[in-house]
């Protein structure tokens, strides 16, 4: 008899020690499936707002051989200043473009300015310079035919989406 207690002695903490495990265990399953729910729907919300932000685009003209921005333009920064203060986690790309007048070299340059002077004003208004993914096109990408004093208004451009 003195042996069957003194093995039930020793089957006891063993079975509480198991019991404490699986309560633990059990306890860990929750707060991880808790923690999994909480990231899916964290990312469900980035998406929805990632979506809605990529709503939003500007462009931005100029005068030929120039990177200065005048009143429409920075009204037009100022507005997609204001709509994108609603997603702060936004990232956009800013990039400048030039038409056919001038050197290549020239336009390179030019197209940089521009997307910059974009840039900086976009910063001045409160939005991360981190933010911004800031190129130059010169005249790889026209938006019109070049060969029209109207398509080439309309190629000195910069223009800026969400990503």
């Amino acid at each position: 008899m003195n042996a069957v207690l003194a093995r039930l002695g020793l089957v006891v903490p063993v079975l509480a020690a198991l019991a404490c495990a699986t309560a633990s265990n059990n306890a860990y399953d929750a707060q991880y499936e808790k923690l999994k729910q909480e990231q899916a729907q964290q990312q469900a919300m980035d998406s929805a707002a990632h979506a809605e932000a990529q709503k939003y685009a500007a462009i931005v003209y100029f005068a030929t051989g120039s990177a200065e921005l005048d009143a429409d333009a920075k009204q037009q920064l100022r507005w997609f200043a204001d709509k994108l203060a609603a997603y702060p986690q936004a990232t956009f790309d800013v990039q400048g473009f030039a038409d056919s007048t001038g050197a290549e070299v020239t336009n390179q340059v030019i197209s940089g300015q521009r997307a910059q002077a974009c840039a900086s004003y976009l910063s001045s208004l409160g939005i991360a310079p981190a933010h911004m993914q800031v190129n130059a096109f010169s005249t790889s990408s026209p938006a019109a035919s070049n060969a029209s004093s109207a398509g080439r208004k309309n190629n000195r451009r910069v223009e800026i989406t969400v990503r």
